[in-house]
């Protein structure tokens, strides 16, 4: 049965931040708030731990895993961004976007789309979010708790616990979680195209 933390939604207790922090460096995968629902986290490029998200949310091989990341100048060392996307991606940042980009060299293959080479990225907008990056120390790889059948994300700790007590580890919950799933915006065509509309404002990306 998962663990349940229930952490302050202002100022998130660093022990249990620890806590849950170590459940992801032990391989672990765990349910967190973000500013759009809660989300799956887990280890970056732990390939057993993401096999687990694929199979709870019934994923292929053509979904694309996002790294989350605590600020904008972290961005630079996981994808490839020209000066229009840079200035665009950092106007909209943090909050309640995932950014579709062409990933470096240094990106674990396990989170890479098979064929395009891509990955999503995200910078949250939340207290407990943020909090628990900075406790782990690097970039989580996360995906939407959104459930088979399902458009929205899970947003009720207590329910996820109850209902996922046995798929994960750690659900972290700090009562404040965001609604709605993040507005996507795929960046690796050849014009910036909103593959899901969703919290945040899809204009400054529109033409």
């Amino acid at each position: 049965m998962a663990r349940y933390l229930d952490v302050h939604p202002a100022n998130p207790q660093p022990r249990l931040l620890a806590q849950a922090a170590q459940v992801i460096r032990d391989g672990g995968m765990i349910a967190y708030p973000t500013d759009s629902g809660f989300a799956l986290g887990c280890r970056m490029g732990d390939k057993d731990a993401l096999d687990r998200i694929k199979r709870l949310r019934r994923l292929d091989d053509k979904h694309h895993f996002t790294l989350m990341v605590s600020e904008f100048a972290h961005l630079g060392h996981w994808v490839e961004m020209d000066n229009w996307e840079f200035r665009a991606i950092k106007a909209a940042t943090p909050g309640p976007y995932t950014f579709i980009l062409r990933a470096t060299r240094d990106l674990p293959k396990a989170m890479l789309h098979p064929k395009k080479k891509t990955v999503g990225v995200r910078i949250p907008q939340h207290v407990t979010a943020l909090a628990l990056l900075e406790e782990l120390g690097e970039p989580l790889t996360t995906s939407s708790l959104i459930l088979p059948d399902e458009e929205d994300p899970m947003t009720d700790g207590w329910t996820i616990a109850d209902s996922l007590g046995h798929e994960v580890d750690l659900v972290l919950d700090s009562g404040d979680v965001g609604v709605g799933p993040t507005t996507v915006v795929d960046f690796t065509g050849e014009q910036v195209r909103i593959a899901r509309h969703g919290s945040g404002d899809p204009s400054p990306f529109e033409e």
